[in-house]
């Protein structure tokens, strides 16, 4: 593992680590070792979180895995929640921005899922990445023929496809054409996540500093997608996982190495826990 700069990085006073492709490894396990980093950290007194594009129901199993104490996000900052799963704070999308961006991703030949507050759905059963994402997520989503009536409480819109240009390119006319009624970021490189103008990562950590008290400059985050970005531009000490792409590497103020080698458990060792003791 190599940081890109000497430095040392500052007091650390609260943690928020994305999840896929950081926190977990590419199978979606937390490492015994990644386990006991969080455990060391929350012991030392130091808040920790997690923040992804997930649902609630989909990031549940590591709460309890980790025995989180602070307040987590899913949907990338749409909702703030206890770790009872009981809800702090919402970001839903603005329901005049549903439909232009559904057009947008249809005319781009993406598939559309659609995520309320509690559940998901899809226009096919077995459309791309949707067994994967069950298997991540632990629980099914609900087939419809159509979207209408479900466009109220709207907390995520993804556009999937294996056309990877496609995905980047839905991206750009997203945030042309809805720019100031949503935020819209890949959370993979083949899916796009549109949310609330505030759901996304950069407003996790203003929000999260906010409720726990605690500057910016004593936040460290830990990410590998383009949506983490937005929360390593807010944060202290920024970490990319070494499966990054060499563009998010570069905005972060660390690298380390990726989920297949232990990457977050090495970050937390070295840029959080044998920081503090220094």
């Amino acid at each position: 593992m190599a940081s890109k700069k000497e430095e040392a990085p500052g007091e650390v006073r609260l943690v928020v680590a994305d999840v896929d492709g950081a926190l977990v490894t590419p199978d979606k396990v937390i490492t015994p070792r990644a386990r006991s980093a969080v455990k060391e950290i929350i012991a030392a007194g130091i808040a920790f979180t997690i923040t992804s594009g997930r649902p609630p129901r989909g990031m549940k199993m590591l709460i309890d895995a980790l025995q989180l104490q602070d307040p987590i996000t899913a949907f990338n900052g749409g909702l703030f929640l206890n770790p009872d799963l009981s809800v702090i704070r919402e970001n839903l999308l603005p329901r005049e921005a549903v439909q232009p961006v559904i057009d947008i991703l249809t005319k781009q030949k993406l598939d559309v899922w659609i995520y309320s507050d509690k559940d998901w759905y899809v226009p096919s059963r077995h459309g791309p990445h949707v067994d994967r994402e069950e298997w991540t997520v632990k629980f099914p989503p609900t087939v419809v023929s159509s979207f209408a009536g479900l466009l109220d409480r709207v907390a995520k819109i993804v556009g999937v496809s294996d056309d990877l240009e496609a995905v980047a390119g839905c991206e750009k006319d997203v945030q042309k054409e809805c720019g100031e009624h949503v935020s819209a970021a890949r959370s993979q490189p083949y899916y796009l996540d549109v949310t609330h103008p505030k759901a996304n990562k950069g407003e996790v950590v203003n929000v999260l500093s906010e409720m726990l008290h605690v500057p910016s400059a004593n936040i460290a985050t830990i990410g590998d997608m383009p949506n983490d970005v937005f929360m390593f531009k807010r944060s202290g000490v920024s970490i990319a996982m070494g499966n990054a792409s060499s563009e998010v590497q570069h905005e972060a103020r660390f690298v380390t190495s990726s989920n297949k080698e232990e990457g977050f458990a090495l970050a937390m060792e070295r840029f959080v826990l044998r920081a503090q003791a220094a």
